[in-house]
């Protein structure tokens, strides 16, 4: 069985952990479940960087011994990650034992091969970064992460001979143009090699705090060094050879774009130096910002994760980072777009589609899903193909594109569902076998889609799964379960909304003055909502006043039936920048399932109005046919004219 070696960088401890850092494990996290889905032996990484002076301060500040204040934090850091269900499988403390012997003997490899020499420092030491920092890269004299001006610190160091391995890096790099992706953070890293690297100080003096160098106890391990060499220590170097052998070298390391010199130059330097193999890859990750800013604990621009996960859930808020922001680029978070998405993916798409295909099994087949005595349907050829994009996107990391195929899938669904009809095949019993097709394409399609989402749901997509009768753990099931299967009889349980849909924020909006013409709101509910009467003479307009009636195109996302009315409906609509409820009275025209999706024409500017007790803030249009039977007005190529749209 082939094995995956993943690693995430480790965190300093003076602080809990933020949203930025919950980013890079949760994409971490997503890549480890995926590899573990397609069947491969995977062990995933994580810790705690605690020799660090950040740490040390804090923990005197705390008046704490700084190995008891580090202890407190491992669990701090702990709770956060069970929260936002993070499958590490080893988790690695610089100040465990097993890490302190595999830094002295790997230093110690370093001295051994010629490549440390003892000479003084001068330089710009950013106390945050715990970094020297050359003066090209400062701006207008501060550490550009921070913000903050660096100290000037000369003091005695052992330096490695990081200038040596110039040209056995850019050779590596040739041999290798995959080793560090994405592409821009490989062509700064080229960049920065073909400028050629200076030597670096491996040392620190005068502090207690770290692990003392085995030829030299005045001094301790520099921090960032002590840091890169976790990812041998935790598999066994230094003490035990065996699962060294068997996991190094690693497979992939995710970090963050601001650590790229030290993981893809310093890093792969000491490796060669040490005799050992380089990783395979490295991701260097793009940062989460929050007012304008990247999350930093020294600028105060962070959000605690765990208030993240308490609004929405753990795995809304996983699908919102993996989903919504390109891997490897920049991307911003805000409460607003982290609503609408949750509305738009899961309570108005996905977690619709689970629950109207729950109703309609429940309603037409009590419960049990038959397999189709017909041929495949279409569904079935749309779930290839999105397994497909899916398996080529996770492969390469575009965590965000594997996640738009499982939703292609979705959305995909959703349109056989407008398109077929089932509640009218349902109305035909001659047309039996015709329903059981459409019913278990469409639980089969929602199974795959499930399938393909665990790595980014797991905790919802395993009760998804239960509840379209698949009942093994999730733990065993693999990648080649989210083939298409049409010979499984299903039991399909029928429960609350999984993602319960968040009422929209209603907008200050100006309702034009419309008193020249007749509102609904005007006239009596007896013949706005259930009176037969004809229609009342409505007054000539001027094209004037009719352009004051505002009509747009919007989505319906949901409907239902009013209580104690045989003719309304209570529609939710997309309209582009919000939602909105309607109250149609078209129930004897249309099933509340068969409207979602539609594309329809609503006048956005009425008045609310109130019919049968249930609020209304617009009018859908609708014609009438001959036997006066409502039509919906709707729109052809929804495409081209989205939500919002402007009907004129």
């Amino acid at each position: 069985m082939s094995r995956f070696y993943i690693t995430t960088a480790i965190d300093y401890v003076n602080s809990r952990p933020h949203l930025g850092t919950a980013y890079e494990k949760i994409t971490a996290d997503v890549i480890a479940r995926y590899k573990r889905l397609c069947g491969i032996e995977t062990r995933f990484l994580m810790g705690n960087d605690e020799h660090s002076q950040n740490v040390y301060q804090r923990a005197q500040e705390e008046g704490l011994d700084p190995l008891v204040f580090c202890d407190q934090m491992e669990q701090a850091f702990r709770d956060v990650w069970k929260r936002l269900g993070i499958s590490f499988d080893d988790f690695i403390r610089t100040t465990q034992e097993r890490h302190k012997v595999g830094v002295r003997e790997f230093v110690q490899k370093l001295a051994d091969a010629g490549d440390l020499y003892e000479g003084a420092y001068e330089g710009w030491y950013c106390q945050s970064c715990e970094a020297f920092k050359p003066e090209k890269d400062l701006v207008d004299g501060k550490c550009a992460v921070h913000q903050a001006k660096p100290q000037w610190i000369k003091e005695k160091n052992h330096f490695f001979r990081l200038s040596k391995y110039q040209r056995p890096l850019l050779d590596h790099y040739a041999a290798n143009p995959g080793f560090l992706q994405p592409k821009v953070r490989r062509n700064e890293i080229l960049r920065f090699l073909e400028a050629g690297p200076e030597d670096i100080s491996i040392s620190r003096t005068g502090q207690s705090w770290g692990i003392p160098l085995p030829f030299d106890p005045s001094s301790v391990v520099y921090v960032w060094v002590d840091a890169l060499i976790n990812y041998v220590s935790a598999v066994g170097y230094g003490s035990n050879e065996d699962l060294f052998e068997s996991w190094w070298p690693a497979s992939l390391h995710v970090i963050g774009k601001d650590i790229t010199r030290f993981h893809c130059v310093i890093w792969p330097a000491m490796l060669m130096s040490a005799g050992l193999p380089l990783p395979q890859q490295v991701f260097g990750h793009g940062w989460v910002h929050w007012k304008g800013q990247k999350m930093s604990k020294s600028l105060g621009t962070v959000l605690d994760p765990f208030e993240v996960a308490d609004r929405l859930g753990p795995d809304p808020l996983r699908l919102y980072l993996t989903k919504e922001i390109a891997y490897g680029q920049d991307g911003d978070f805000t409460w607003e777009r982290f609503e609408e998405c949750y509305n738009a993916n899961l309570a108005n798409n996905f977690g619709n589609l689970v629950n109207r295909f729950a109703t309609m099994v429940h309603r037409y087949r009590g419960g049990r899903l038959l397999p189709p005595a017909g041929p495949t349907g279409v569904l079935a050829a749309t779930a290839e193909a999105a397994m497909a994009q899916y398996r080529v996107a996770m492969d390469r990391y575009a965590v965000h594109e594997g996640a738009v195929a499982a939703f292609g899938l979705i959305d995909a669904t959703n349109e056989f569902i407008t398109a077929s009809e089932p509640w009218m095949v349902a109305r035909d019993p001659s047309r039996a076998r015709d329903l059981d097709q459409v019913l278990y394409e469409v639980g089969e399609a929602v199974r795959v889609a499930a399938v393909l989402l665990l790595p980014f749901m797991p905790e919802s997509c395993a009760e998804l799964l239960r509840r379209v009768g698949e009942h093994r753990p999730v733990q065993v099931l693999r990648l080649e379960d989210a083939c298409w299967s049409a010979t499984a009889e299903r039991e399909i349980a029928k429960s609350d909304p999984l993602w319960p849909r968040l009422e929209a924020r209603l907008e200050e909006t100006i309702h034009m003055d419309l008193s020249d013409v007749v509102k609904p709101a005007d006239l009596p509910e007896s013949i706005t909502a259930e009176s037969d009467s004809p229609e009342p003479a409505m007054p000539e307009i001027s094209i004037k006043q009719f352009a004051m009636v505002e009509m747009r195109v919007a989505r319906v996302i949901a409907a239902e039936a009013v209580p104690k009315s045989r003719k309304l409906l209570k529609v939710r609509l997309d309209t582009g920048s919000t939602e909105c409820q309607v109250v149609a009275g078209i129930a004897g025209a249309y099933e509340p399932e068969g409207l979602v999706g539609r594309s329809v024409i609503f006048v956005a500017n009425l008045q609310p109005a109130t019919l049968a007790g249930v609020e209304s803030h617009g009018m859908m249009l609708a014609a009438s046919d001959s036997a006066g039977k409502p039509v919906l007005l709707t729109v052809e190529d929804s495409a081209a004219a989205p939500p919002g749209s402007k009907v004129s």
